[in-house]
């Protein structure tokens, strides 16, 4: 890692990029009719996030030599689709919150969800069509396998849940398929409507994709071993649902004994009541998953940011590294 990054100057330039978007953003879904699918529209799109999908596309374009203002309809067209992901993904999770606040479907209805998401589809491809002056067949197929990807990694996900023996193979290729793919995409159009040769194209990719499998897994391990006001979330959570995270899924791997058997108990029963939380924590912490997780970070990190030997650019070097040190908990 370079230790002389300047922390402060990216960190500038990405807030100064996301007012650029919101702005954007706020402006999308004004005075349309009807009101009962635009309201909603805009609700979702105005609930916050780091908006971190679209700057990868703003920064991965700059990485080869064009501007952020090339692409900021791609980088909204990114975070539309991710938008479109969550308000279906609160449908099916039955969520009642999303970002703190009411999810759509808890505000309206189920209907009126499906209809949003879909329209945040379609808003995705019209805003990615305004920036494909050049191979926009290209780029729109990225975009496109990229939904087909979410949607592949949400039926596997869906099917873990019903299935008790899942490996962690398994595991790392559902959160590829879910998580990661959607950032190498992102960082792919964004280098592919930028210019860049088909080799920065796998670079940038290659980036984004191995950010997007650290960033997975550092959620799964904040879920656990996180301080809950900073993570935004009820810690252990994903215990309390019994998900099978990649903690839970090599804890499995490594116990023996009462602790294997307990572990079961987690899939077995769905979930763990409240008060076991601690006693889990316990677990891993004996078998040693907490360092076996930020080992795996630290890894998927070191491969993202290997791949970016192949640009040119030192700045743009440095707002990527930037970037995925901020995404992983390391600003150094």
């Amino acid at each position: 890692m370079n230790n002389k990054i300047n922390t402060q100057k990216y960190q500038s330039i990405y807030e100064k990029e996301i007012v650029k978007l919101n702005k954007k953003f706020n402006r999308l879904f004004i005075n349309k009719k009807p009101k009962s699918l635009y309201e909603p529209s805009s609700y979702i799109i105005k609930s916050g996030g780091k908006r971190l999908r679209p700057f990868l596309v703003l920064a991965s374009a700059k990485a080869v030599g064009a501007n952020f203002s090339d692409v900021y309809n791609a980088a909204m067209a990114v975070e539309l689709l991710h938008n479109f992901t969550l308000v279906h993904d609160d449908i099916m999770d039955n969520a009642e919150k999303r970002r703190g606040k009411p999810t759509i479907h808890k505000i309206y209805d189920e209907s009126t969800a499906i209809l949003t998401g879909d329209n945040l589809t379609a808003y995705s491809y019209k805003s990615l069509l305004k920036d494909c002056k050049i191979n926009c067949v290209e780029v729109v197929n990225t975009f496109t396998q990229g939904i087909i990807e979410v949607c592949e990694g949400q039926s596997l996900d869906e099917l873990f849940e019903i299935k008790n023996n899942v490996s962690i193979s398994d595991y790392k290729k559902m959160i590829f398929k879910k998580t990661a793919s959607l950032a190498g995409m992102c960082c792919s159009i964004g280098a592919q409507l930028g210019g860049a040769g088909k080799e920065e194209v796998k670079s940038l990719y290659n980036y984004g994709r191995n950010l997007g499998m650290a960033f997975q897994i550092q959620d799964d391990f904040l879920d656990i071993f996180g301080d809950e006001k900073k993570f935004g979330k009820l810690v252990g959570g994903d215990l309390l649902e019994g998900k099978k995270t990649y903690l839970l899924l090599r804890a499995l791997e490594k116990a023996k004994g009462k602790n294997k058997r307990s572990l079961q108990l987690v899939i077995k029963n769905k979930g763990i009541p409240k008060n076991q939380i601690q006693y889990y924590k316990n677990i891993y912490l004996a078998l040693g998953v907490d360092m076996d997780a930020k080992q795996e970070i630290k890894s998927y990190t070191k491969r993202s940011l290997q791949s970016l030997k192949i640009l040119k650019d030192k700045e743009s070097i440095e707002l990527l590294t930037w970037l995925a040190n901020s995404l992983i908990g390391r600003n150094n």
